[in-house]
């Protein structure tokens, strides 16, 4: 009779202590969110590098809501606790732009230097979005009031640029790290599906199918130099954000100058891969039911997004401008590339542009505005920490 109490207890206490008790409903829904999302990334492929783990660590912390749990005088945190902190401390964005740095080649940004302009164009997003959502937080909505700091942090994602994103909301407002982390980061993974209809509803077929000149050819001089230039300038411009542009032009040096290839190809490949696992695995693992189904959490979204569309209409509307002034020279569909995605947006770019003239080739020249969005987002980081710091 011992025996079979002791048996019942153990079967009410593995019940008891299962997800299917006590779970909150908003967990069930983010769930099937999560299974959405890996459906995309494994079926669909959209950008499943960063999507996957993201989906899954979003998965795993509703199912399991104590792998993110603090720890107490009793016990250990859970386990993306502590993987978590690389985020909130703002390790894991410098360590991204490094890689990033190591990965690119800034030739087409060389050659072409008016893509400068492009990438700052796209940038529109961040501070119209700061702006709307300050406007917003001064209408008394409840659940909807923000500081600058955070109006800034959600900003931050019209850039496409999780790292950035995360940077800065690190530094201006923590309590907001897990949506907009989350937000930045799907739409980095869904630029395939938003970036396409704001393009072609800007721009005319004759627009879209415009041929560019190839670019001049960069010397090895060049692009030693440039990364030691912009470095240089912008840490003395906006010091707040040389941790992220000092991380990028390093990584560019390192493979740019040949005589370190053993570690730029660490930071292409093992680092790289290492830290996108960990970020996108805690970064999906602060969408719990409870935190993500707010009010205020659904507004930091549709904002973003609202961010995101924004910096794309910009760059695109800025590209017309370019055609207009050199005669036709410029395809307008390469300042759609001015948000940080990088590569992703020049590809959709290239595959925007081939729709309409399959001989039209417009990658490297749209790798020129999304390598300055990189940088654009960056020193945009820099102008809201230095501004709400």
């Amino acid at each position: 009779m011992e025996i079979w109490n002791g048996f019942v207890q153990a079967l009410q206490r593995i019940w008891e202590t299962s997800g299917f008790v006590g779970n909150d409903w908003r967990n069930y829904i983010m769930i099937v969110i999560a299974l959405a999302l890996l459906y995309l990334a494994i079926k669909k492929q959209f950008e499943p590098l960063l999507l996957l783990p993201i989906a899954f660590g979003m998965l795993l912390v509703n199912l399991y809501p104590a792998i993110m749990a603090a720890p107490t005088e009793d016990a250990n945190g859970g386990l993306f606790y502590y993987l978590y902190q690389g985020v909130k401390l703002g390790i894991y964005p410098p360590l991204i732009f490094l890689g990033i740095g190591a990965m690119t080649d800034f030739g087409p940004l060389i050659a072409n230097p008016k893509s400068f302009l492009l990438g700052a164009a796209a940038q529109l997003g961040i501070f119209l979005t700061f702006i709307g959502a300050m406007f917003i937080g001064n209408l008394g909505i409840e659940g909807m009031s923000f500081t600058p700091q955070e109006a800034g942090s959600i900003g931050s994602i019209g850039g496409a640029d999780g790292p950035t994103a995360i940077f800065v909301t690190s530094k201006l407002a923590e309590n907001l790290l897990g949506p907009i982390a989350v937000a930045a980061y799907s739409y980095m993974a869904l630029v395939p599906i938003i970036q396409p209809p704001i393009m072609k509803a800007l721009t005319t077929k004759k627009e879209r199918a415009v041929v560019m000149e190839q670019l001049r050819p960069v010397s090895k001089l060049e692009k030693i130099l440039f990364p030691i230039i912009v470095t240089i300038l912008i840490a003395l411009l906006l010091p707040d954000a040389a941790p992220l542009v000092g991380m990028l032009m390093l990584g560019n040096l390192m493979r740019e100058s040949g005589v370190v290839s053993r570690i730029s190809n660490t930071a292409q490949n093992e680092l790289m891969n290492i830290i996108t696992i960990f970020l996108g695995v805690t970064v999906g693992a602060t969408a719990s039911g409870e935190v993500f189904l707010s009010g205020q959490t659904i507004g930091i979204i549709i904002m973003g997004l609202l961010a995101f569309c924004f910096g794309t209409a910009g760059g695109v509307l800025f590209g017309k401008l370019m055609y207009k002034v050199t005669g036709g020279k410029v395809n307008p569909l390469i300042g759609s590339a001015g948000v940080s995605a990088v590569p992703m947006a020049a590809r959709v770019s290239q595959k925007v542009g081939q729709e309409e003239n399959p001989s039209n080739f417009l990658l490297m020249h749209a790798m020129g505005p999304n390598v300055a969005g990189v940088i654009g987002s960056a020193v945009a980081a820099g102008v809201l920490l230095s501004i709400l710091g």
